[in-house]
Formats: C-alpha cells, sequence, structure tokens
C-alpha cells in the first residue's frame, strides 16, 4: 500500500510538510490536468492524451509520478493500463478548489508570484514601497 511507502517525519510538523507535499505535486499544470481528466472515470494513457493534449511520453512520466504518490491508481486491462484517482477525495478537493476559485478568481489573475521562484513579486513591491516611504518621512 502507498502509505507504507511514506517516510516518517518525526516532527510536529509533519501533517504540513505532507500537505506541501501534496499541493507541491498538484501545482504543476499537466499533473493538475491528467487529474481533472480522471474524475470523469478511468482512462489509459491514450485517452488522457487525447483529454489533455499533452505528449505520450510527458503524460506516462507524470501518471508515474501521480502513482508513485498514491493520487492515481492503475489496472491491468488486457494490453492496456487504466488509471483511476485512487481515492474519491481527491475529486472532492478539486471541486473545492473549483469553489476556492469562483470567489477568488480576480485576486488570482492579478497575483504576481514566480512559478520559479514561489516568490510573490506583488509583495516584494509593496514591502519595497513601504520600505521607501519610511525613508522618505
Amino acid at each position: 500500500m502507498c502509505r507504507e511507502n511514506l517516510p516518517v517525519l518525526l516532527t510536529r510538523d509533519r501533517p504540513l510538510t505532507l500537505q506541501a507535499k501534496l499541493f507541491r505535486g498538484l501545482s504543476d499544470y499537466s499533473r493538475l490536468s491528467i487529474l481533472q481528466a480522471l474524475r470523469a472515470g478511468p482512462l489509459t494513457v491514450g485517452e488522457i492524451v487525447a483529454a489533455t493534449g499533452l505528449s505520450q511520453p510527458n503524460a506516462s512520466n507524470h501518471l508515474r509520478c501521480l502513482s508513485d504518490c498514491c493520487l492515481v491508481a492503475s489496472e491491468q486491462r488486457g494490453r492496456f493500463v487504466q488509471y483511476r484517482l485512487s481515492d474519491p477525495s481527491i475529486d472532492r478537493l478539486l471541486a473545492m478548489a473549483d469553489e476556492v476559485l469562483a470567489g477568488a478568481e480576480q485576486g488570482l489573475n492579478d497575483c504576481r508570484c514566480t512559478e520559479t521562484t514561489g516568490q510573490c513579486r506583488l509583495g516584494r513591491i509593496a514591502r519595497s514601497d513601504f520600505s521607501r516611504r519610511l525613508g522618505q518621512n
């Protein structure tokens, strides 16, 4: 079972550490598009490629990652492997994300967080402006 593969974290921050890993895994556009496609039900790699527009090698690599993280389960069906969400709570999490987006879409559109560093440029600009104002007083 996947839970046996999780490293044992002996700190009180274990839930936050695991949540950060979960959200880091969900933060990739390709992985998220695969999970969204799988919300409709089990799909083969070819069907995932058709639904997401990803290349077959790219989809396979991301499926491996999602499988290693226990977010996706697979089952051999003849010559094909079908992938599905490993737990119904993943579908609920994605549905809740849609609900949050309904109320926060404008803020997220305006957000200037950089994808490479994860740092919010908007926050840096505000801090810089604040510091400049302090110097002027």
